[in-house]
């Protein structure tokens, strides 16, 4: 084993990682930054958020040559060629993590391909991915491994016929039938793709809604686009085994609308969420904690009980995000330079890059209601957009939760196309303190689909153009 020191050790080269190490050099810090692949990009640029939103744009390209129709254009003979569009997939990851290895080079940032392990608190095990091990000593540390898919132990099946979301993503084949376990944004996005390539798909969700945790008037206008796409969508509805056969996987479904409880499906997605990359890491060598979640705990300023390991990310707790992920990585490093800083947003926003995209930011209504905070809501129909009705998609919606005192913004969904493009306003509003008032006078151009916005504010206060809603007398 050889002996290196670094001021600051990165563990984990994702959107946190590479985020944290890039600022820190920036700030004249010495970094080193260990991550298995030959460059960063973590699981949100191999094998999730780039890959994923790449075949959702196809998917949508796919879904507007067929309604195109409508419009006198007609895209006959359209030819879907699953490997070559697997290729530009993987072109696109690799472009991008290309260019970030050539940030890492400019920034002269120490990259070790490799993994490590805490020997103690001032001390890291590094193990190469061609086998070479060392020790790295460290002043500070940073611990941003992310997370990885859960499992279902009962459903861990010896057979390349069950996909979690990375298989799916290698798009090696396009089954005729695929059963999606989970309506939550991993089987709600990758079933979406694999119904514009034509796959029948079922998704299943145990809860009595799809995306839990939105507001159900978004999710509504999503599920109905959804019913005409795929096979059928399943709630409250749960799979009590899987069994692999020749022709397929058989599914046993148990829930009010399944006519068929043994379904024979040629592939099954299991998509129920993520669990944080804690364990291996030697944690038990230090004095960090994990909550039961497998969560490492940390302080307003990502500090670990270790008060020179810093932990960020899908390791360190909800939402697991790779935007959250990435400013918390800069507050870490922020703090590591000496500057006076704590991670304390005002707002989160969330997507789901179906079609119609889904997001939200703030309070949602549900949530507003069950803390019983004083609220208003409006909602702003896309039926009256001028921008909507060119895009022949007026089934979106925009809506502003208030606090009905300060006038304030406190919260903001959308589901339309383009929703996740929108939902920044929203955010830089609840960051701002801005009320009602400044997002109705603030010009919006003229069409957008932005305006939407602007009308939903002016509705609060019923002077909204293109949307009349009569005045009911206050009792």
């Amino acid at each position: 084993m050889t002996d290196k020191k670094t001021h600051l050790a990165v563990i984990g080269g994702g959107p946190g990682g590479y985020a944290a190490a890039f600022l820190a050099a920036d700030l004249g810090l010495e970094v080193t930054l260990i991550d298995p692949e030959i460059n960063p990009g973590g699981v949100c640029l191999y094998r999730g958020c780039i890959p994923s939103k790449a075949l959702l744009h196809a998917a949508k390209v796919i879904d507007e040559t067929r309604e195109a129709k409508a419009w006198g254009l007609n895209f006959s003979g359209l030819k879907i060629q699953h490997a070559k569009l697997r290729e530009w997939k993987n072109e696109v990851v690799a472009r991008l993590t290309g260019g970030l290895g050539q940030l890492v080079k400019q920034r002269k940032i120490n990259y070790r391909q490799a993994t490590a392990a805490f020997q103690d608190n001032r001390t890291l095990a590094v193990k190469a991915v061609d086998g070479g091990q060392s020790r790295l000593a460290f002043e500070y540390a940073i611990i941003a491994t992310g997370s990885d898919t859960a499992r279902i132990p009962q459903f861990e099946l010896d057979s390349d016929r069950l996909l979690n979301a990375t298989d799916a993503l290698d798009l090696k084949e396009i089954p005729k039938k695929l059963l999606v376990i989970g309506g939550g944004y991993i089987g709600l996005e990758l079933g979406t793709v694999f119904a514009a390539l034509g796959t029948k798909v079922t998704v299943v969700e145990m809860t009595s809604g799809l995306l839990p945790g939105a507001d159900r008037d978004l999710v509504r206008i999503l599920q109905k686009r959804l019913a005409n796409r795929m096979d059928s969508i399943l709630l409250q509805t749960t799979v009590k085994s899987l069994k692999v056969q020749k022709n397929g996987i058989k599914a046993t479904l148990e829930g009010p609308d399944v006519d068929q409880n043994a379904r024979i499906f040629d592939k099954v997605l299991l998509a129920v969420g993520r669990r944080p990359n804690s364990a291996g890491l030697g944690l038990a060598n230090t004095t960090i904690e994990v909550d039961g979640g497998g969560f490492i705990k940390v302080d307003a300023q990502r500090r670990t009980a270790e008060k020179h390991i810093f932990a960020i990310g899908d390791v360190a707790g909800e939402p697991m995000l790779a935007h959250k992920a990435s400013h918390e990585g800069r507050v870490a490093a922020e703090v590591i330079a000496g500057r006076q800083v704590v991670y304390e947003p005002a707002a989160i926003p969330a997507v789901v890059f179906t079609d119609p995209e889904i997001a939200w930011v703030g309070l949602t209504e549900k949530e507003a209601a069950d803390r019983s905070i004083a609220h208003k809501v409006v909602r702003f129909p896309w039926a009256a957009s001028g921008r909507a009705a060119t895009l022949d998609r007026d089934d979106g919606l925009t809506k502003l939760v208030i606090d009905p005192q300060s006038e304030r913004i406190i919260g903001m969904g959308i589901a339309g196309s383009g929703a996740g493009e929108m939902i920044s306003e929203g955010v830089l509003a609840i960051e701002m303190g801005a009320n009602v008032t400044d997002v109705g006078l603030t010009i919006h151009p003229h069409p957008t689909l932005t305006e939407t916005i602007m009308e939903a504010a002016d509705l609060f206060q019923g002077t909204a153009t293109h949307f009349y809603q009569s005045k009911r007398k206050s009792r």
